[in-house]
């Protein structure tokens, strides 16, 4: 019996400790979407200087059956004329198109990237 008393109280509580994170999870966005939005289009000389990927693996039972979904998000890291570096996440088609040491004029507003028009490589 007193096992399910213990659940019965301590679910509650995880249940609203996941949904605080939730709220916490949105409001960033939100706020991070707002300063963005706020900030000057800049375009700058930059170099790409890496890339890099993130997969990230889920597993779902649904219906008696397991499905596996994979996701995958795409960065790259520019290097502007001051030496400053810079890391965006971009589209999978960007980070095919992108190479390392790819040289050209980078757009972007806050931590929002908005494009990369290649000139060349070093």
């Amino acid at each position: 019996m007193f096992m399910f008393d213990f659940m019965s109280a301590i679910f509650p509580v995880f249940f609203a400790l996941i949904l605080v994170f939730i709220s916490i999870s949105i409001i960033k966005g939100i706020g991070e979407w707002i300063n963005n939005n706020k900030q000057p289009v800049l375009i700058v000389d930059a170099c790409v200087v890496s890339k890099r990927s993130h997969t990230s693996h889920h597993i779902h039972n649904h219906n008696n059956g397991m499905h596996h979904h994979n996701q995958t998000t795409y960065y790259a890291t520019f290097e502007v004329e001051s030496g400053d570096r810079m890391e965006f996440r971009i589209s999978g088609k960007e980070y095919g198109l992108l190479a390392e040491k790819d040289k050209g004029r980078l757009t972007f507003q806050g931590t929002r990237y908005l494009s990369f028009e290649r000139n060349g490589r070093e």
